[in-house]
């Protein structure tokens, strides 16, 4: 009996992976997908746009526009490769804004989606700490606004599991409420790939689905569902075991074939591991895993000082994207 290769699924909230796995190893284009990458100063930017339904279905993402920005190197704290990340991650924003049709006057709501007890899943709540809010000002003393700021308001609603709400809910009652022009919601995701994990942001105009990183398909933060725009912000925090050990799987596969005997002396250590395809042999070491119950989530043992330093990032970009007023070569996070 064949297994449902779809219970077997790689899992990964990376518009560009998704793209990855589609293409399979020949990277065959993809009708419906664009496709542009830059990369300087050890920053690579992917902007992909799916534009209709044959591509989102090809990739599995909806149609609408993905910004990745990936850089290895914030893996050494590099704190002038950070600010770099920043000022690019702010043109990127800014970009996203203006095509959306989100002006100066434009409201935001900043959302912080995670588990601020779960130090892979604060990238949300830290955000929002660090956020440059407003909008009190603007509602107590307007007039004493200086020009160059936005209506600013964030919050961080919690999962689930603490509140006993969803995250949507309280976020729906917050818009009814106090009417923002857009949304910016900021979640942990999950990655594929290991060298994405902590050096990789995406940026997305589709909204987001609270805990989908960890396979939590629940109500989400989209504009068809909240009646406004929503960016999503997502860094993977994440990797499951079983994509690990399947990584690994085809890294020793690569490195058995280019050692002397090439391709004939993979097959002969890997068997029939080396003949069968990434999602079959991925579902092959979730059966033996899931069993179990050994299908971790794992992330790496930096994350403590990572997750402070990537919400920086992002805080930071986002104050310099919503407020003119803040030069994005000389901005810091802003904190309460």
């Amino acid at each position: 009996m064949q297994p449902d290769l779809q219970l077997y699924s790689v899992r990964t909230d990376l518009a560009v992976e998704a793209k990855e796995l589609a293409q399979g190893p020949q990277k065959t284009p993809i009708p419906g997908v664009d496709e542009v990458v830059e990369e300087a100063n050890g920053i690579k930017v992917t902007r992909l746009s799916v534009t209709n339904d044959a591509g989102s279905q090809r990739i599995g993402r909806a149609i609408g526009n993905y910004v990745t920005l990936e850089v290895p190197g914030l893996r050494n704290g590099d704190s002038g490769l950070q600010q770099q990340v920043t000022e690019v991650f702010a043109k990127e924003f800014e970009a996203f804004m203006s095509r959306i049709g989100i002006h100066q006057n434009s409201s935001a709501l900043i959302v912080g989606l995670g588990n601020w007890n779960v130090t892979p899943d604060s990238l949300g709540p830290l955000v929002v700490e660090n956020a440059l809010v407003t909008r009190q000002f603007f509602e107590l003393v307007p007039d004493q606004v200086s020009p160059g700021y936005r209506n600013v308001s964030a919050v961080a609603p919690g999962v689930l599991g603490l509140t006993g709400i969803e995250s949507s809910e309280v976020v729906q009652g917050i818009v009814d409420r106090t009417k923002p022009d857009l949304i910016i919601a900021i979640d942990a995701l999950a990655s594929r790939s290991l060298e994405r994990v902590n050096t990789t942001i995406q940026i997305a105009d589709i909204g987001i689905h609270p805990g989908s990183g960890i396979g939590n398909k629940r109500r989400g933060l989209t504009k068809e569902i909240l009646g406004i725009p929503c960016i999503a912000i997502g860094v993977p925090t994440v990797c499951y075991a079983s994509t690990i050990v399947n990584n690994v799987l085809e890294m020793m596969k690569n490195h058995f074939g280019q050692v002397a005997g090439g391709q004939a002396h993979a097959k002969e250590i890997m068997g029939m591991l080396d003949q069968i395809s990434e999602q079959e042999r991925l579902s092959l070491v979730k059966e033996v895993l899931e069993p179990l119950g050994h299908d971790l989530i794992v992330t790496p043992k930096e994350i403590d000082e990572f997750i402070e330093e990537i919400a920086n990032i992002v805080a930071s970009g986002l104050n310099a994207a919503l407020h003119e007023a803040v030069d994005p070569g000389n901005v810091g996070a802003y904190t309460h």
